[in-house]
């Protein structure tokens, strides 16, 4: 018997992915983790204004996935500072895309942390293709 847990619509890795992150708020959460955000506090405060009780469970499911890891800070009340784990932080990748494609394809938009000034830099610096260093023959 396997012990892989049966997929919700297909095998396709798109699908299951955007099980996962697929709505608006959990990789909005995973930016701002990205950008050196650590506790609920930090989280809710974000320019988008996730309502609370989405940010709480959108937490809890990012934890159920191996996506960040919760530390208690304090103890009365429990509060508790978030990281991204390995899994989450390949999510990078996928953020950036999607910063690529936004400033390409939805005028006026820009990169969180950086105002209009530097946008032409962070434009030009998300732009740029990755390449890869091959050993010499």
């Amino acid at each position: 018997m396997s012990s892989a847990k049966p997929f919700a619509r297909s095998a396709c890795a798109v699908a299951n992915s955007l099980d996962i992150v697929g709505d608006k708020w959990t990789l909005l959460v995973v930016r701002d983790l990205l950008h050196g955000k650590t506790t609920y506090g930090e989280l809710a405060d974000s320019p988008e204004h996730i309502p609370t009780n989405i940010l709480a469970e959108r937490l809890k499911r990012l934890e159920a996935a191996g996506i960040i890891v919760g530390t208690p800070y304090q103890q009365r009340p429990v509060r508790y500072a978030y990281t991204l784990t390995p899994k989450g932080k390949a999510l990078g990748d996928v953020l950036l895309a999607f910063v690529r494609w936004g400033k390409q394809h939805i005028p006026g938009t820009m990169v969180m942390g950086q105002g209009p000034a530097n946008a032409g830099a962070a434009t030009k610096a998300a732009a740029m293709p990755r390449t890869r260093k091959t050993p010499a023959k």
